[in-house]
């Protein structure tokens, strides 16, 4: 059994959806960043960095105890732990990593970025309007692989969406206008939202 701790960010989402698409059972101890509690000595102990997500897996590697944050390495972790979402040939495999890392590395911190300016008792417009382009940008690039594409990183659904589409997910209830008017976004977007897992892994 794996025990994630997670509030319903885009990483604990994405940590989340990692654990319902491969159909890993878990138990979710929810955190209350509002309330401090990924600064408590317990949780601490798990990630002194104090950033959600962490999983404990009672049944990790050797059938020793594996306790891991950061959400894209939760990811990769329950692919190979599921044998899932991860191609074994060494090309696809590069592509899906590479995929991976936009969603993670470049979606998820632009928009942290800007929500955090936002929330300032004195916000600078200028550049929370920087970010909101920079992210603009990137979708736009992302619309336009999903017009000769079904999913990220080729036809089937891989850990590259999986990472995305929490990012998007934040992107569109926050910034709607950052995303509209992607045609073939939209579309794979809805897609992967029909996903019951992802649905499961969305109420938080």
């Amino acid at each position: 059994m794996i025990d994630l701790y997670a509030a319903g960010t885009s990483n604990g989402v994405r940590a989340r959806i990692a654990l319902e698409e491969c159909g890993l059972p878990y138990t979710l101890h929810l955190i209350a960043l509002d309330k401090g509690e990924h600064k408590t000595a317990a949780f601490l102990a798990m990630n002194p960095q104090g950033q959600i997500p962490v999983i404990v897996d009672r049944d990790g590697p050797g059938g020793r105890t594996l306790t891991l944050a950061q959400s894209t390495a939760i990811l990769i972790y329950c692919a190979e732990k599921s044998g899932r979402f991860l191609p074994q040939d060494g090309a696809a495999r590069a592509a899906v990593l590479q995929a991976l890392m936009s969603g993670s590395t470049d979606v998820t911190p632009y928009f942290g970025a800007a929500s955090a300016l936002t929330r300032l008792k004195e916000p600078h417009p200028p550049a929370v309007q920087l970010l909101k382009d920079r992210l603009r940008a990137m979708f736009k690039v992302w619309d336009d692989t999903f017009a000769t594409r079904r999913q990220c990183a080729g036809d089937e659904v891989s850990i590259a969406d999986l990472s995305l589409y929490p990012g998007y997910w934040r992107v569109k209830g926050a910034m709607p206008e950052v995303v509209d008017g992607f045609a073939n976004l939209s579309r794979w977007a809805e897609a992967m939202a029909a996903r019951p897992a992802i649905q499961r892994a969305l109420q938080f």
